[in-house]
């Protein structure tokens, strides 16, 4: 005997994901940090320079906090995503605990 999904459409095949409006922006998020830094004429000159650096590299270090901010909003925003899809999936919300944690 097979056992049922209890979040399957009755077809035998998983549920299929719908991309939801927090998933969207986890992935502009992760999308900013890698596309901002491949435009380089965004940022291939020497003024305005800072401390006597030229703005091709300051600009690039200024980069490195902004998308560490906008990583570390995206993996909390996926945590609650996840959390909230997990029901979706006929999983409990949370995980459980291995056995060698509890």
């Amino acid at each position: 005997m097979s056992q049922r999904n209890p979040a399957s459409d009755g077809s035998g095949s998983p549920p299929r994901r719908r991309a939801t409006g927090t998933w969207v922006v986890v992935a502009l998020l992760l999308g900013v940090g890698i596309v901002v830094p491949l435009l380089v004429g965004l940022y291939d000159r020497e003024e305005p320079s800072l401390w006597g650096f030229p703005f091709f590299y300051w600009f690039q270090f200024a980069l490195i906090p902004v998308v560490s901010l906008f990583t570390f909003i995206a993996f909390r925003l996926s945590l609650s995503a996840t959390a909230q899809d997990r029901p979706t999936f006929g999983l409990p919300a949370e995980p459980e605990a291995p056995e060698g944690d509890r």
